[in-house]
């Protein structure tokens, strides 16, 4: 992949939209990339962070602000975003801040570790039993680890905004790029296929 590629966000939805294009495994996705994103910055919570200066702020019983290693990661993500589709990141930013602030405040709960260890677990494996009974695909995980770990939070944000009316030509244009690259994909795997039970009829 190129540098550029990273920051294009035809190429990057592209790449995850041929993995993700089953309803079930989309909306097991809506459900689970959220938690798991959540899940993450809690658990990131216990990485050291004594580089940070101590700023701790709590709003209240749900929310609270902490500078470490989850803040800095939340922030550097939404960043990336911004670079990518930044009127969909600014829609995005409420969200991104409300997942933030409750997994700071829930991480300083004795049994936070337990708590989002096995929800993050459970989440992991919601999204490839979606992928390999309904989409009947690896995962984008196999392919593209910034695909699936840093940009799926925010595709699934852009899925539910193209389903709302956002930007339709630019959802128009994924679509049909996602469809040659299926296409592309499906000649590819089926003159594999023939090459090997060609292979086979030749012993």
């Amino acid at each position: 992949m190129y540098l550029a590629d990273i920051f294009n966000i035809n190429k990057q939805f592209t790449f995850y939209g041929v993995y993700h294009r089953n309803p079930i495994n989309v909306a097991i996705h809506m459900i689970c990339v959220p938690m798991i994103l959540w899940t993450g910055l809690v658990m990131g919570t216990n990485l050291p962070s004594t580089m940070f200066p101590p700023i701790h702020m709590v709003f209240n019983d749900y929310l609270a602000f902490d500078l470490n290693w989850a803040s800095v990661v939340a922030g550097v993500f939404l960043f990336y975003y911004y670079t990518l589709e930044p009127m969909a990141a600014l829609m995005y930013t409420p969200e991104m801040v409300l997942i933030t602030l409750s997994a700071l405040k829930f991480a300083r709960r004795p049994d936070h570790m337990v708590v989002a260890g096995a929800l993050h677990a459970f989440a992991w494996i919601a999204q490839f039993v979606g992928h390999g009974f309904a989409e009947k695909r690896a995962p984008a995980l196999t392919d593209n680890i910034l695909g699936a770990a840093v940009l799926a939070p925010f595709f699934v944000h852009l899925e539910l905004l193209y389903k709302l009316g956002y930007r339709p030509e630019l959802h128009k244009r994924i679509d049909n790029e996602i469809s040659k690259e299926v296409t592309r994909i499906r000649k590819e795997e089926a003159a594999k296929k023939r090459a090997t039970a060609k292979s086979s009829q030749n012993k």
